[in-house]
C-alpha cells in the first residue's frame, strides 16, 4: 500500500514536471512569436517613416526650387531697375558735362 502511494506520488510528480515543461515550451513559443511580430511591426513602421521622410524631403525640395526661382526673378528685376537708373544717371551726367564745357 505504501509502495502504491509512492508510485502515485512519483507519477504525479512526473506528470507535473511534464506539464511544467509543456507550459514553459508554450511560453517560449509565444514569446518568440510576439518578438517576431514586434520586429516585423517595427520594420514596417520604419519603412513607413522612411517613405514619409522621402515625401516630405521631395515636397521641401520643390518648395525650395520655387523659392529660388522667385528670388532669382526678383533679383533680375531689381538688377534691371538699377541698371536702368544707372544708365539714366550716366546720360544725365554726360549731358551735364557736355553742356558745361561746350
Amino acid at each position: 500500500m505504501a509502495s502504491e502511494a509512492v508510485r502515485k506520488i512519483l507519477a504525479a510528480e512526473s506528470e507535473s514536471d511534464k506539464k511544467l515543461a509543456d507550459a514553459r515550451k508554450l511560453r517560449d513559443e509565444m514569446l518568440d512569436k510576439a518578438s517576431g511580430n514586434a520586429s516585423l511591426t517595427i520594420q514596417k513602421r520604419l519603412g513607413e517613416a522612411a517613405k514619409e521622410s522621402d515625401r516630405i524631403r521631395q515636397e521641401y525640395s520643390k518648395k525650395l526650387e520655387t523659392y529660388r526661382e522667385n528670388a532669382e526673378r526678383a533679383y533680375r528685376k531689381k538688377l534691371e531697375e538699377i541698371n536702368s537708373g544707372a544708365e539714366k544717371n550716366m546720360d544725365k551726367a554726360v549731358n551735364t558735362v557736355i553742356s558745361e564745357y561746350f
